[in-house]
């Protein structure tokens, strides 16, 4: 059966180390995630105690062993864009195809107070989840990278 647990603050941390949850997303996220040092920021985001700060941290397990995890952070700009922003979710590969990945941000959707959105890449092949769980394309990101 899968259980999935609410992490808010580093000390919640008790079937697995912050190391592990971050060594896992790093993994699982493949070629669409980012470096560890990344990952880590986002947990101190999402563990601070800032007023435009914060969020919370989902570990699923399955039979006691860790098979998805996300991130999702408080914005900060809630009046103007979504409140929240799922940062990171991912799903170990040889459990995927089982729902776990919906499940586990279906959880996420049940502790936000507001919008979320998210940032996905066009051949991400999540990307299908994400519509068909009711996440929209609004606009097209822009960056520009500043010397």
């Amino acid at each position: 059966m899968l259980q999935i647990k609410k992490i808010e603050k580093e000390v919640n941390f008790k079937e697995i180390t912050r190391d592990e949850f971050v060594d896992f997303l790093f993994t699982h996220l493949e070629r669409f995630g980012d470096p560890k040092k990344d990952i880590q920021k986002c947990l101190n985001y999402a563990f601070s105690d800032e007023k435009s700060e914060g969020g919370f941290a989902l570990a699923a397990f399955y039979d006691n062993k860790l098979v998805g995890a996300l991130i999702m952070n408080k914005t900060g700009m809630a009046d103007y864009i979504p409140a929240w922003i799922l940062v990171y979710v991912a799903v170990d590969a040889s459990y995927r195809g089982q729902g776990i990945g919906r499940q586990i941000i279906e959880e996420s959707f049940r502790l936000c107070d507001g919008d979320i959105k998210l940032h996905v890449e066009y051949d991400n092949p999540a990307k299908r989840l994400y519509e068909k769980m009711g996440f929209t394309t609004k606009y097209a990101e822009m960056r520009y990278k500043n010397k």
